[in-house]
């Protein structure tokens, strides 16, 4: 063969291979471009630790946004409506029992949930019915179940559904700003962190029940002192929404009623530290976690 014989085919080699270079990160273009995209990142919970008995917190100013009374001598006590309005009293500095409940109809926000899946979608459903950004219709929990994807992550959840986190980012998307997702070692630090912030904010909780498998939206509490004043203020009870009622559960037994007022005994049986069967978490296994409120609600006139 010619020498130029050889360059031409030297020349269509170099040019076939180029092709074929071109082929192949096209490909991996195409491949990149048809990945699904990852999920939103899931930061782990604030570790709230707990308040040191002998210390006390200052009193809040201007942020007080519910008129607390002294509880009743009663052990079983029903609801008792609590007046939310524009004026923002200074909470009671002394130091006498309390009942606070920011829900004086909890039948009018309560939201059964649809399938036994729903529940969290239901405690959102609930929380923004209570802060009137939502209703308690089926369409509107379905509607909060299908968008569960847009705020989910394996992080928050390993079963790749709803987690705490994703619960706090759909009641951020539906108007209910400053919910945050915190651990506790304690039950009753995370009970008292969350009756402080509902007197402080007028905004219901969310607490994660039966070791993080279940919501209850807490409206209320009983104290035997006021714990946006008082670090060592005992919380011996909460006012609760269970998504689950009228339902019974085989291992957690038959839910109570909307509002119904849970005991501490109630609250050691089914607010439990956070134990999933799908994986770790390390940054809440054995802890109790709970979604809390941080910004004043503004009343509606």
């Amino acid at each position: 063969m010619t020498t130029d014989t050889h360059r031409r085919r030297r020349r269509n080699a170099a040019l076939g291979a180029a092709a074929l270079g071109l082929v192949a990160a096209m490909a991996g273009v195409a491949a990149i471009s048809t990945r699904p995209a990852p999920g939103p990142s899931a930061p782990a919970a604030v570790l709230a630790t707990d308040l040191p008995k002998d210390r006390q917190t200052p009193a809040p100013t201007g942020s007080a946004s519910t008129i607390v009374t002294p509880a009743p001598d009663v052990t079983r006590p029903t609801a008792t409506p609590v007046a939310v309005g524009p004026a923002k009293p200074e909470p009671i500095v002394a130091r006498v029992p309390i009942d606070v409940d920011i829900v004086s109809d909890h039948d009018a926000v309560f939201a059964h949930e649809l399938k036994v899946t729903y529940c969290a979608s239901a405690g959102v459903q609930m929380t923004l019915a209570v802060l009137g950004l939502g209703d308690t219709s089926s369409t509107f929990q379905r509607e909060i179940q299908g968008r569960v994807r847009r705020w989910q992550s394996y992080a928050d959840s390993h079963n790749g559904r709803w987690g705490p986190l994703a619960m706090a980012r759909a009641l951020d998307a539906y108007g209910a700003k400053g919910y945050e997702v915190r651990a506790y070692k304690t039950r009753q630090g995370a009970l008292h962190d969350a009756a402080a912030a509902i007197e402080k904010t007028g905004a219901p909780a969310i607490l994660m029940a039966w070791r993080g498998a279940h919501t209850w939206v807490m409206t209320g509490f009983r104290a035997d002192a006021d714990p946006a004043v008082f670090a060592d203020a005992k919380i011996s009870g909460t006012y609760i929404l269970d998504p689950w009622y009228p339902d019974v559960s085989s291992i957690w037994g038959p839910s109570d009623r909307p509002g119904t007022y849970q005991d501490d005994a109630e609250m050691i049986r089914n607010y439990r530290p956070w134990k999933r069967p799908e994986g770790k978490y390390p940054a809440r296994d054995g802890l109790f976690l709970a979604v809390i409120p941080t910004v004043v609600v503004t009343p509606v006139d």
